[in-house]
């Protein structure tokens, strides 16, 4: 069975909600669902109807956020493809990556085509993209998604999620990842670990950082694999 209309039309719904209204909304569905259940039992039949209808909010609620975070964690992208959502791959052979001068391991890339130089930090959970980068490369902000809390030097903030159709750099490419625009960065770009953690490996030997995707491609790194 194909969600993927279903989840989208949700979360279409729901993330266009801001996150004080969408906790109003699930605090007046618990309350709702309090008084329904308290009718019910008086054999009212309304009681009834209000009683699924907070569950089934709640449980809307619920499961985007699940389906949502479970995009974080690679082992889930099997089953995120079954149920119909976009799968994040990332395809090609090795890259090695030397040592910066300033002690970073820095990436010559495309985001849609379009050049720009990331930072690899493996303490970064999303990939994170400049406003500027974004802008250039046509990335859009996902109405369809909740926002994403990030912590920086100054402070906690709220980011909006986007995707990226194609991240390459050296012999690998990202196809669908999923990634926040960060207007605070100013011009770098971080390649943070949704990405680095659908590798087969990476390691660093003497100073080089290695990536090496699962699966190598014999077809040029710049072919979407088919599904």
């Amino acid at each position: 069975m194909d969600i993927k209309p279903v989840f989208d039309q949700l979360a279409a719904t729901i993330g266009s909600i801001p996150q004080s209204g969408l906790l109003i909304i699930a605090v007046a569905a618990m309350l709702l669902g309090w008084l329904g259940a308290a009718l019910a039992r008086r054999e009212i039949f309304v009681g009834r109807v209000m009683s699924t209808g907070s569950t089934l909010v709640l449980c809307g609620v619920l499961v985007l956020i699940v389906l949502q975070l479970a995009r974080l964690d690679p082992r889930f992208d099997v089953a995120m493809s079954e149920v119909g959502l976009p799968e994040q791959s990332v395809v090609g052979g090795e890259t090695r990556v030397e040592l910066a001068p300033d002690g970073h391991y820095w990436l010559n890339a495309e985001v849609n085509g379009v050049p720009a130089r990331f930072l690899v930090d493996t303490g970064a959970t999303l990939t994170a993209i400049s406003a500027d980068t974004a802008q250039r490369a046509g990335l859009e902000q996902r109405r369809d998604r909740l926002p994403v809390t990030m912590t920086t030097a100054n402070g906690t903030i709220t980011v909006p999620s986007t995707t990226v159709d194609e991240l390459r750099f050296g012999n690998v490419a990202a196809f669908g990842l999923d990634a926040v625009i960060a207007p605070n960065i100013g011009e770098t770009n971080v390649v943070g670990m949704n990405l680095l953690s659908r590798l087969a490996q990476w390691r660093v030997e003497q100073g080089t950082l290695v990536l090496v995707p699962n699966n190598p491609q014999t077809q040029e790194v710049g072919t979407k694999p088919k599904s």
